[in-house]
C-alpha cells in the first residue's frame, strides 16, 4: 500500500540521485588528458633546468631522433607558449661539420710557414792536452814543454727557425736570432720544396730578419695588424718547435706593448705582445694569428723560468723593418749610453737603507739612472749616477718604457732636452744621441 501511496516528487527525486550515482567517463578522460599534458610539460621544463644548470650540452638531448604526432606538438608547444616546434627542439648540427676558426686559419696559413735550417762555421783554438794540463805541468814543469801555437779548430753549428712568406715574390719575415752569422740558409715548405734562402738584411735591435727564396707558386700568409688587439683576443701560434714540423697551439692575447726589459731582453728596442700560446725554441720567426687567420705578430722570445708566457713582434713593427731592410738599408737605432729603472716607492726604501745610495726624495716620478757608459753622449752631457730623468722634450716620463721611446724616436745628433732631478735640484741638459752600434750586441 505504502507503493501506490508514493509520492510522485520523491521519485523524481530518487531517479535522478541514481543517475548522479553512475560513472561519468568523459570527465575521466578529460582529466586523464590533463594529467598526461601537465606531466609532459614537468619532465621537459625540469630537463632543460638541469640542463641549464648543469652546463650539459643541449646536443645530448636533442641529437636522438624524437618520434611525436603533431597533437603532442601542439599541446607541448601551447603549454610552454612556442610557435614551432624548431623552438623546442632546434636540428642537430651535422656530424660531418668539424671546421673551427682554428681549423680554418691554420688552413689559410699554414702552407705559408716555412721551417729555416742554418749552418755556421765556428772557429775555436784546439787544445794542448798535454801542456795545458796542470798536472803534467807540475810534474815535469813548465819548461819541459815548448811554447807552441794552439791550431785553430773549426766545426758546423747547426740552427733551426721558423719564418713565413708574406709577398709571392718569395720574401720571408723571420727573427734576426734565427740567421744571424749564417753561412748556409736553407728554406723548407710545407708540401716538401727545398730552397736556399738568401738574407736580404736583419736588425738586431727589433729581432727582425728577411730572407728571400726564388720559387713559383708560393703560398702566401695574410697580413693583419696589432693596433686594434685587446686583451682576451685568440692568438694561434704556428711554427716548429723543437724540429717538430707544422706545430700549432692555441691561446690569448694576454696583454699588449710589453717593453723590452720587462721580458727581459733590455738591448731590444720593441714592445711585444704577450701571449699564453706555446711558444718553444724553434718557434722563433713563426707566426701569430689572430682568430680570421692574419698574421697579427712574429713569435720571438719566451720566459725560460715560466710557462704559458711568450711574446712576439707587432707584426706592423715587423713589416716596417722589412721594407726598409729589403730595400738594402740599415735601421738608424739613436742612443744616449745609460742604463735605468722606473722609480717605484720600494726603490727609493731600499736606497734608503744604503748609507752609499743616492737619495730620491718621496714622491719622485721618474727613471732612475743606475749606469752612464764612458765617452757616451749621456756623459758628455753631463748625466751621472743617481739622477733622475722627469721629463724629455718637454714630455714627462715615469718609466723606463716611455725614455725608450723618445730616445728611438729621436734623431741621430739632434739636440735632446733632458730634465734631471738631482738631489733637490732640477738641471736642463742637452744630448746628443748617437747612432748605436749594433755589433756589439750580437
Amino acid at each position: 500500500m505504502s507503493f501506490l501511496n508514493q509520492n510522485p516528487e520523491q521519485s523524481e527525486q530518487k531517479d535522478q540521485d541514481q543517475a548522479n550515482s553512475k560513472p561519468n567517463f568523459s570527465l575521466v578522460i578529460n582529466w586523464l588528458r590533463q594529467v598526461f599534458v601537465y606531466s609532459i610539460v614537468t619532465l621537459v621544463s625540469v630537463a632543460i633546468v638541469v640542463t641549464i644548470v648543469l652546463d650539459l650540452p643541449f646536443s645530448l638531448y636533442v641529437n636522438v631522433p624524437i618520434q611525436t604526432n603533431h597533437a603532442t606538438d601542439r599541446v607541448l608547444n601551447n603549454a610552454l607558449g612556442l610557435t614551432a616546434r624548431s623552438q623546442l627542439i632546434p636540428e642537430p648540427i651535422a656530424s660531418n661539420n668539424r671546421e673551427n676558426f682554428v681549423t680554418a686559419a691554420v688552413k689559410k696559413v699554414g702552407p705559408a710557414v716555412v721551417r729555416i735550417d742554418t749552418e755556421r762555421t765556428i772557429a775555436t783554438q784546439a787544445p794542448d792536452i798535454f801542456s795545458d794540463d796542470p798536472l803534467f805541468r807540475r810534474f815535469f814543469g813548465k819548461d819541459f814543454f815548448p811554447e807552441r801555437p794552439q791550431m785553430p779548430r773549426e766545426f758546423r753549428q747547426h740552427g733551426q727557425g721558423s719564418g713565413i712568406v708574406i709577398k709571392p715574390d718569395g720574401t720571408i719575415l723571420t727573427n734576426a736570432h734565427v740567421i744571424d752569422g749564417a753561412d748556409d740558409v736553407e728554406v723548407k715548405l710545407r708540401d716538401g720544396r727545398t730552397f736556399r734562402g738568401k738574407v736580404l738584411g736583419l736588425d738586431v735591435v727589433t729581432d727582425i730578419a728577411v730572407v728571400k727564396i726564388d720559387g713559383t707558386d708560393l703560398p702566401v700568409a695574410p697580413i693583419g695588424s696589432a693596433e686594434n688587439l685587446q686583451v682576451g683576443d685568440w692568438a694561434i701560434a704556428l711554427g716548429n718547435p723543437l724540429g717538430l714540423d707544422n706545430t700549432v697551439t692555441l691561446g690569448i692575447i694576454s696583454t699588449l706593448s710589453r717593453p723590452s726589459n720587462q721580458v727581459g731582453i733590455a738591448d731590444k728596442r720593441i714592445d711585444f705582445i704577450q701571449t699564453d700560446a706555446a711558444i718553444n725554441p724553434g718557434n722563433s720567426g713563426g707566426p701569430l694569428l689572430n682568430q680570421n687567420g692574419e698574421v697579427i705578430g712574429i713569435n720571438t722570445a719566451i720566459r725560460p723560468d715560466a710557462q704559458g708566457i711568450g711574446f712576439a713582434i707587432p707584426i706592423d713593427k715587423a713589416v716596417a723593418i722589412e721594407t726598409k731592410l729589403a730595400q738594402g738599408k740599415t735601421i738608424s737605432h739613436p742612443y744616449i749610453g745609460v742604463s735605468m729603472v722606473t722609480v717605484t716607492p720600494d726603490l727609493i726604501a731600499d736606497l734608503e737603507r744604503d748609507p752609499n745610495a743616492p737619495r730620491i726624495e718621496p714622491g719622485t716620478e721618474g727613471v732612475f739612472v743606475t749606469r752612464v757608459m764612458r765617452d757616451s753622449p749621456a756623459a758628455i752631457a753631463g748625466l751621472k749616477l743617481g739622477d733622475v730623468i722627469t721629463r724629455i722634450k718637454g714630455q714627462k716620463v715615469t718609466n723606463t718604457g716611455q725614455v725608450q721611446k723618445l730616445v728611438e724616436n729621436s734623431r741621430v745628433n739632434q739636440p735632446l732636452r733632458i730634465v734631471v732631478k738631482r738631489g733637490s735640484s732640477n738641471l736642463t741638459l742637452t744630448v746628443k744621441p748617437q747612432e748605436l752600434q749594433t755589433a756589439n750586441l750580437r
